[in-house]
């Protein structure tokens, strides 16, 4: 299998967070470590972020009620 290395754009839409949110959470140790990629470059393993992803509990609409 083939693990993408996702930059931080597609991080921000996949999740719903914010740079700072993500960033704040790694320091945390709450979100995935991002992997370096370059010199200056850094992006997160497309199963690790799925894998977090399916830790958190999902927002319903009931919750609203």
């Amino acid at each position: 299998m083939n693990d993408r290395i996702l930059r931080l754009p597609e991080v921000e839409r996949l999740t719903g967070l914010s740079r700072a949110t993500i960033y704040r959470m790694v320091s945390r140790d709450d979100f995935p470590r991002q992997t370096r990629i370059g010199m200056r470059a850094v992006g997160w393993r497309e199963s690790q972020l799925n894998e977090w992803l399916d830790t958190q509990p999902s927002a319903s609409c009931d919750d609203h009620v």
